[in-house]
């Protein structure tokens, strides 16, 4: 009998999951590694690496590993989780970069000693 894997963890484990798969999908981003080519790499199917960026449990830690080493090579599961990459520092500072408007006449106006 098959069991489903959702089923069966809890709440803060399924959170896991979910934020392992979020930060695969972040890590694919800053490298700005198609989702195709990075399935590909990994000798895994799209529909699993999807999966995978959504935070499936049912999914083989090798197919993780497999996948991180496709995204970025060289890189461990530890890099991953704390973030370090160069990659995404770069795409966190982007992140961080937004435009200033100027002020309304009614804002400046606010603003005057």
């Amino acid at each position: 009998m098959k069991v489903s894997q959702s089923a069966i963890l809890s709440s803060r484990q399924l959170e896991d999951c979910a934020q392992l798969g979020q930060k695969l999908a972040r890590l694919r981003l800053a490298r700005r590694v198609k989702q195709t080519d990075a399935a590909l790499r990994a000798g895994l199917s799209r529909n699993t690496v999807y999966r995978l960026e959504k935070g499936d449990p049912g999914l083989a830690f090798g197919q993780i590993l497999r996948y991180l080493e496709a995204i970025a090579p060289g890189s461990t599961l530890l890099d991953l989780l704390s973030e370090k990459d160069p990659a995404l520092l770069a795409l966190s500072a982007r992140e961080k970069t937004q435009r200033v408007r100027d002020l309304s006449a009614t804002e400046l106006k606010e603003l005057d000693f």
